[in-house]
């Protein structure tokens, strides 16, 4: 005959293994969705790297026709915008207003 087994044993028992099981779909549950991400973050390189390597093809192509034709290539400036925020123009002298404006 099998030792009696306290009730309150048994319901832990069930609840351990409930929490396990729980953790082991959760385990689960991340890697795929950490496989997914490698997949997405590996095709947006490889787009990327697509486009960059279009870009600099181009600037190559766009040189030699401009030598091609006894001119020059000057390849487009990078946009940029240096904003700074000023808390007022009081006490601003008249000239550093006007070139404030």
């Amino acid at each position: 005959m099998a030792p009696k087994v306290p009730e309150s044993v048994l319901k832990k028992q069930a609840t351990q293994a409930k929490i396990a099981e729980q953790a082991k779909q959760a385990s689960y549950e991340a890697k795929q969705k950490k496989r997914q991400d490698k997949k997405d973050a590996i095709a947006s390189a490889e787009k990327y790297a697509a486009e960059y390597k279009a870009a600099e093809e181009a600037a190559v192509t766009n040189r030699r026709e401009a030598k091609a034709k006894g001119g020059f290539y000057v390849p487009p400036m990078p946009k940029l915008a240096l904003v700074i925020r000023i808390r007022g123009t009081i006490g601003v002298s008249p000239k550093a207003k006007k070139i404030m404006q």
